[in-house]
């Protein structure tokens, strides 16, 4: 008589189910700060949210009365994958009237936050197994997202030596000896805040166009100057590749909404694999986006809030021990090299968080070979909570 217990022959033995080798991806590091940020104020801590970039503001009061206004009007339902005609005539309207630059409402895709743009980039630019050329440091979900695609993150030094940006010369060597098919770039960039001159950004665009790769502009933090403005890659190539958010400047996290701007021979390509990804960007977030185009008085109120801000922390941080800054010359971020202090940023972040309440960013989230002595400040809430946080940072370095 068989043994109950032996499997039959025809019968294939069970294997333990296991996520794909694609998952395997690093965590978005600022995320696992603010859960456990998150965790402390929920149980009673004081905890001030220098972590995240995210405005501290709502969003703008038009953006709000016009989407209460859509809810009780209509359905709100699916609209075309590419987005609301309206909001793409709109943003196509914002480039001739912030840079001078024509821009056809055809070319534009409206995307669930700029995080939906990368992905819709990277899968309708490159194959499996090429390469994007990333800034070292950069922002970190550019590497994972390429990872999750099986794309091969090249990193590009972009530290203190070179102004925290690429040199033409090392990103023409990722693409002539590293096999980068396409370069992402920010300007202003995150986590640095530093930004390209337009004479130095139409240089990059140019490598890129020499080497036959794509160039990608991330210009979420576009808005957010505390000088000279900020150049779009538009005004250089009209084969960029354009990503942008509501998210920042427009202070609409939560409401996952941004937009691309893509060659005309592109828009189809775009718009199929965002039909089949996304449907479409909700209606809701679309309608308040449209409004948030006439919410520039209040928009510039925010952001004179970030820059008192920035001009405090500036001023304020050497004297608790972070010394070294990179040049914060855009969007709401110090990033500091903390080397004198710690070699060890992570571990240096959370004793911070434990034992001054003060929720800050690693630098091994957006730079995995020197990372280790960089911390990122965001400056993006409450002039109140940024100066008491430098008072909690000096008293505790003191």
């Amino acid at each position: 008589m068989a043994d109950e217990t032996e499997t039959p022959i025809d019968t294939p033995a069970r294997r333990e189910l296991s996520p794909s080798l694609r998952s395997a991806i690093g965590a978005f590091v600022v995320m696992d700060v603010m859960r456990e940020a998150n965790r402390l104020q929920a149980a009673g801590g004081d905890i001030i949210h220098m972590e995240v970039g995210q405005p501290g503001t709502p969003a703008p009061r038009l953006v709000r009365e016009a989407v209460k206004r859509a809810i009780d009007d209509g359905p709100l339902g699916y609209t075309d994958a590419l987005g609301l005609p309206a909001l793409r005539e709109r943003i196509a309207r914002h480039y001739a009237d912030a840079y001078g630059v024509n821009v056809s409402p055809s070319r534009i895709v409206v995307t669930t936050g700029s995080s939906a743009g990368f992905v819709l980039a990277f899968l309708a630019l490159l194959n499996p197994g090429e390469g994007l050329a990333l800034p070292r440091p950069g922002y970190p979900c550019y590497r994972q997202i390429a990872r999750v695609l099986d794309l091969v993150p090249v990193p590009v030094a972009a530290g203190a030596a070179t102004g925290y940006a690429p040199t033409p010369d090392a990103l023409a060597a990722a693409f002539r000896d590293r096999g980068a098919r396409a370069v992402v770039l920010a300007s202003p960039s995150n986590p640095t805040g530093a930004m390209l001159s337009p004479a130095a950004l139409g240089l990059l665009v140019e490598t890129a166009r020499e080497a036959g790769a794509w160039f990608i502009s991330d210009e979420i933090y576009h808005g957010l100057t505390y000088g000279a403005p900020a150049a779009t890659a538009l005004a250089f190539s009209d084969d960029a590749i354009v990503i942008n958010s509501f998210s920042k400047y427009y202070s609409m996290t939560g409401w996952r909404v941004g937009w691309m701007v893509v060659p005309e021979r592109l828009v189809r390509v775009f718009e199929r694999v965002a039909q089949n990804l996304y449907i479409s960007t909700p209606a809701a977030s679309q309608v308040g986006a449209l409004a948030a185009f006439e919410a520039v008085e209040e928009l510039e109120a925010y952001k004179a809030v970030y820059a008192r801000n920035r001009d405090l922390l500036l001023e304020e941080l050497p004297r608790a021990g972070f010394g070294r800054l990179a040049p914060a010359d855009g969007a709401f971020y110090v990033y500091a090299d903390a080397g004198g202090i710690t070699d060890d940023s992570a571990a240096f972040v959370r004793r911070m968080l434990d034992e001054t309440g003060v929720a800050a960013t690693p630098g091994v989230d957006f730079d995995e070979e020197d990372g280790r002595r960089f911390i990122r400040f965001s400056y993006a809430g409450p002039f109140e909570r940024m100066r008491e946080a430098t008072a909690r940072l000096k008293a505790w370095r003191g």
